[in-house]
């Protein structure tokens, strides 16, 4: 198993005057409706109208946040794709969503460190994948130990500063909270007449 303090690879394979500023979104696939219990018919699993709708949502508040993606990495399973293709699409992002099983439901944090290590050399990066995985990466990322206890919703996006000792957790949104954001600028963003 991989110890935690090995996080410092990443670091180490630069110099000390290149330090590695990637910056990492981790996203949670949008809504797929119920989980099946046949493994076959459970990666087959494809986003809902609703699951549609919060990648197009949180898009927008990807680019309301000027945020840019030079890759996107996805899990193999069809709602994790899905969710990185419409949300790519959203972004304007023209290269082709890869895939990684390091974003499995199953994956273990080795596999996770060693994909971060492999896209490195890039600015941004936005992996989707599963919870319960997501959530115990991002734990193990921002503390070095593992102990945070982070909730991720369907659909919520982490922006993780990697260029920090541990990584740093700038943010973490989700549809609720972008729907919240969105109505509170809205209303205010209306010009004010008077009724005299």
């Amino acid at each position: 198993m991989l110890k935690l303090n090995s996080w410092q690879s990443l670091h180490s394979r630069k110099s000390p005057a290149d330090p590695i500023v990637m910056i990492l979104y981790l996203m949670r696939h949008a809504n797929a409706g119920l989980f099946r219990e046949n493994p076959t018919l459970d990666a087959k699993r494809g986003l809902v109208k609703e699951g549609k709708e919060q990648c197009v949502l949180m898009a927008r508040m990807l680019c309301a946040l000027k945020v840019q993606v030079d890759v996107i990495v996805s899990s193999p399973l069809k709602r994790a794709t899905q969710t990185a293709q419409f949300v790519g699409t959203e972004l304007g992002y023209d290269g082709k969503v890869e895939t990684s099983k390091a974003l499995l439901p199953n994956a273990d944090f080795t596999a996770f460190h060693d994909m971060l290590i492999k896209y490195s050399g890039r600015e941004g990066l936005l992996a989707v994948g599963h919870n319960p995985i997501l959530y115990q990466f991002l734990g193990r990322l921002i503390t070095g130990n593992g102990g945070a206890a982070i909730r991720m919703r369907k659909a919520s996006i982490a922006r993780v500063d990697l260029d920090h000792h541990p990584p740093r957790l700038q943010w973490l949104i989700d549809p609720r909270s972008a729907r919240a954001i969105y109505a509170s600028v809205a209303k205010s963003s209306r010009p004010k007449t008077s009724r005299k």
